[in-house]
């Protein structure tokens, strides 16, 4: 697919995310879109075009089970989940919205597909976050100053996009087990950075039922426990290269 092709993609799955509600309509509406057809024959764009739309949009949809199939998951704390399709979300306590149902136990799978569509997601929520503390500081005023000319608050949306920037960076270039576990742990990491200075950046009115941040925060914390948290993906990677006793390339530059 060309750029043009892509941009034009985007565009109309990002306005069925914001206009279809999520769930199983959402499912329906992205099969009509033929999300089936492009998984399988563009995955290089289908997973990170989806899920980074996700996050940004707040929606949710069960594109996940298409990725890694319909199998349990591994959840940070050695936890399991299973991404239920269907009309309601059981309470689980990680997040109302998401049919995410804990089971005993699973078998351990290859989960490097899983580990990049969850990266995109968490970056896409953490963009999310970016542009709504992004315009906060643009229109608030502050001691007679705009809120977007102070220092600090410019060093902490600098370094939410650096993270990001960075992440999906990771993300672009992983291919095996290691790459995407490492970028699977960067996107994570991003999305908490992204969390904890947009909510610094907003103030009080971050922590506000009303204001969306919430939900991305949210969102944040849920995706990155899935498939391995960052501090989990973190330790395991080292101990992968302690093991091997060396540090393989990763890219090639």
């Amino acid at each position: 697919m060309d750029p043009a092709e892509v941009e034009l993609l985007a565009e109309t799955l990002r306005k069925t995310m914001t206009t279809v509600a999520s769930g199983p309509a959402l499912d329906a509406a992205l099969v009509e879109l033929g999300w089936p057809e492009l998984l399988a024959e563009y995955p290089e764009v289908a997973v990170p075009t989806v899920f980074r739309l996700l996050g940004e949009t707040g929606a949710h949809a069960s594109v996940l089970t298409d990725v890694t199939g319909a199998v349990p998951l591994p959840y940070a704390g050695g936890r399991w989940v299973v991404w239920e399709r269907g009309d309601t979300a059981p309470a689980t306590g990680l997040d109302e919205e998401l049919p995410l149902r804990p089971v005993p136990t699973g078998t351990p799978l290859p989960v490097a597909a899983g580990r990049r569509a969850v990266g995109w997601w968490l970056v896409g929520t953490g963009r999310a976050m970016l542009t709504l503390a992004r315009g906060h500081v643009l229109d608030r005023v502050q001691f007679g100053r705009p809120l977007a000319s102070f220092q600090a608050v410019r060093h902490r949306l600098a370094e939410t996009l650096v993270a990001l920037e960075g992440a999906e960076a990771t993300l672009a270039v992983a291919e095996d087990g290691l790459g995407s576990l490492l970028a699977k742990a960067a996107a994570g990491q991003a999305a908490l950075t992204a969390a904890r200075h947009c909510q610094q950046v907003l103030g009080g009115i971050g922590f506000t039922a009303e204001h969306p941040l919430h939900r991305h925060v949210r969102r944040a914390v849920v995706l990155d426990g899935l498939l391995g948290s960052t501090r989990e993906l973190t330790r395991q990677a080292g101990a992968m290269l302690r093991e091997e006793g060396a540090a393989p390339r990763l890219v090639q530059l």
